[in-house]
């Protein structure tokens, strides 16, 4: 097994993007993102305009992100059984078709939030099929930076995703922007079948895929090693998550600045990977994971004491700061993972991260209706700091 002896000599920025499968990655992975927020957003305000409930039109919302949880515990076997550019063109051209019925207006709301649903559900596969192609474009340190690339490029696509699908939608109308979802898809499946070089899948068992998925997933987290690095994962975030619920009504209390809350989680993420990508070594970074981790829930503290917009916006930075600590866990849980099953290994590391931070979300909600919202943020804060402490040894350990 690898050691901290072992870590690879630090990459650079520069080098990953020199990489050109990578860069098609990327691009692919960034339509992607661009084209589900839009649609998300058309597709709550058509919910919302067609029935008036405020209830449906946040289920129209996360529509498309409760099957994760379905898919990556019944599907995930075909990430390793089919090959991953197959995985990837083909569920771009199922989101194509489902975007062009929504754009068609034919359905009733409740008949869209059921389309949408049922056919989110192999997302989980596609989403694990490009993860686990990442470490075979990209080897030793440069694949932890290209990990950080994508992360910074999910929060800032999405956060470009609110503004620019907010102007579309008034532009064009909701119907009108889901056809932008649809030139989106099939600019991603041009670009993938055109420009990325088709790879051997990496499974060969054959049989039932829920039963593989299942079992596969059971040997995952039997093993220790694998089952404390998904935790050291899951839970500190996932459990920060919880403020989302309640950040908007704290914004509201505290003089409408909801967009400067979430900007500054956005921005502290990305500034955390881009320092503690480049400038820290590929050691050193591993061993900054468990102080990184405290980052997450120690500034949230201090929202119990109902700070301003400007201080509220600060603590929410440092917070979003210490997401960069899953970058000294990258290494660590690639290698420990076997490589017949690398893509369901990430579909599971995927699909627990998705599930817990909705659960948590849902929750920091339903607890805003009977507490103050700073409160329940200081609350999120002191749970994420006890599941640090209690994953420490993971998370300070240099060793995988």
């Amino acid at each position: 097994m690898t050691t901290l002896q072992d870590a690879p000599a630090r990459a650079t920025y520069r080098e990953v993007f020199a990489v050109r499968q990578f860069r098609v990655l990327l691009t692919g992975y960034t339509l992607f993102l661009g084209g589900e927020t839009v649609k998300m957003l058309a597709l709550s305000v058509t919910v919302y305009a067609g029935t008036g409930s405020s209830l449906l039109a946040a289920l129209a919302y996360v529509a498309g992100f409760l099957p994760y949880a379905l898919g990556g515990t019944l599907l995930l076997a075909y990430a390793d059984r089919w090959p991953p550019r197959a995985v990837m063109v083909g569920y771009d051209l199922v989101r194509a078709a489902v975007a062009a019925v929504l754009a068609a207006g034919l359905l009733s709301p409740t008949a869209m939030l059921v389309l949408v649903f049922v056919t989110g559900i192999p997302s989980a596969v596609a989403s694990a099929a490009r993860s686990a192609l990442l470490p075979v474009l990209l080897d030793g340190d440069r694949y932890v930076l290209g990990r950080a690339v994508f992360s910074m490029a999910a929060g800032g696509t999405q956060v470009l995703g609110f503004a620019v699908g907010g102007m579309l939608i008034a532009a064009l109308g909701p119907y009108g922007a889901l056809w932008i979802t649809v030139a989106s898809c099939l600019l991603s499946v041009a670009l993938l079948r055109l420009r990325l070089a088709e790879r051997p899948r990496r499974g060969t068992a054959a049989g039932y895929a829920v039963r593989e998925t299942w079992r596969v997933n059971r040997e995952l987290l039997r093993r220790p090693a694998i089952r404390s690095l998904l935790l050291a994962q899951w839970l500190p975030p996932a459990l920060v998550v919880g403020t989302e619920g309640v950040l908007v009504p704290y914004a509201v209390q505290i003089g409408n600045s909801a967009g400067l809350l979430f900007t500054a989680v956005a921005f502290g993420m990305l500034t955390g990977d881009l320092a503690i990508g480049r400038l820290v070594t590929p050691e050193r970074r591993e061993r900054l994971a468990g102080p990184l981790a405290l980052l997450l829930g120690a500034p949230l503290l201090g929202f119990v004491f109902s700070p301003g917009p400007v201080t509220a916006a600060l603590l929410l930075a440092v917070s979003g700061f210490g997401v960069a600590y899953q970058l000294g866990l990258a290494r660590r849980f690639l290698e420990a993972v076997p490589e017949a099953n690398r893509g369901q290994a990430f579909g599971l590391m995927l699909t627990g991260t998705m599930t817990l931070q909705g659960l948590f979300a849902a929750g920091g909600g339903a607890l805003g209706e009977v507490s103050a919202p700073g409160l329940v943020v200081g609350a999120a804060g002191a749970a994420s700091l006890l599941a640090v402490l209690g994953l420490w040894r993971v998370l300070a350990s240099p060793r995988a």
